[in-house]
């Protein structure tokens, strides 16, 4: 099953990052976070990705046209002009980088992608969201709810410590950026049927994903979600960032592979 990858937005609220670089292209633990979500896929047996390019596109092409080269030995011969890897531990990817435009919204992406997915069932997720969600029961519970979209729902963790109060002023509990109980959040990772581009516009390139299209979906009984009950962080901001590394050099929950 192919995976669709949004990696074409500005990330303005990570600025500080990606004036320099796509946001899909910081790096965690000294890779992109891109590399770490593919990762993750492939750990599940799904290595087929389409990756909409946009703001900053080509600085992914090149990571990907010299990945070869950076993660192998070689023998490189002047006089002929001749390369042999020798030795590589290149993961076996194989990926479609398609230009969506610089400005175009998440639903005109997904349509200018539509004709690389073979009118089959495939996976869509962002290019800045890590998780432990297992893929494959994911898939299982999308066919059982035979709708087209299948979202996977995380709970948010709250940036500031809950406190209990009691009548004397006093603090009875207090848990230090709980998550958030009984609210569900859109966490990307989502199972789609070729169907749903019945509900994305010819031009679609102004039109956010998560707006018309999903709620049209939903209004026809078509949205499932999938209560994911573990880890998942979004890399919005740089403290995120800084997290997320931290997490990476002591206990990187999302990483299943070896």
């Amino acid at each position: 099953m192919k995976v669709v990858i949004f990696a074409g937005g500005k990330g303005s609220r990570i600025s500080e990052e990606s004036i320099l670089r796509p946001k899909p292209m910081i790096e965690i633990g000294g890779k992109p976070i891109l590399w770490h979500i593919m990762k993750h896929y492939a750990s599940y047996g799904h290595n087929e990705f389409v990756i909409c390019l946009g703001y900053k596109g080509e600085m992914i092409k090149e990571y990907f046209l010299n990945y070869v080269a950076l993660h192998s030995d070689m023998t490189i011969d002047l006089k002929d002009n001749q390369v042999k890897v020798s030795d590589s531990s290149c993961e076996e990817f194989k990926i479609s980088l398609i230009d969506t435009g610089l400005e175009t919204m998440t639903a005109g992406r997904l349509k200018r992608v539509q004709k690389y997915l073979n009118n089959e069932t495939f996976m869509l997720t962002y290019g800045d969201g890590v998780t432990d969600v297992d893929i494959n029961q994911l898939i299982e519970f999308h066919k059982t709810k035979k709708g087209i979209v299948t979202m996977t729902g995380v709970q948010p963790q709250s940036r500031f410590g809950i406190l209990d109060i009691d009548e004397n002023d006093m603090v009875s509990t207090f848990q230090e950026k709980p998550k958030t109980e009984n609210v569900w959040i859109n966490g990307g990772y989502f199972v789609i049927e070729p169907g749903v581009f019945d509900y994305l516009h010819d031009n679609a390139d102004d039109v956010m994903w998560e707006r018309q299209p999903l709620e049209d979906i939903c209004a026809k009984s078509q949205l499932a979600v999938y209560k994911h009950h573990g880890f998942w962080k979004c890399m919005d901001t740089l403290r995120d960032k800084i997290e997320l590394n931290e997490l990476w050099e002591n206990n990187p929950k999302w990483k299943n592979w070896k």
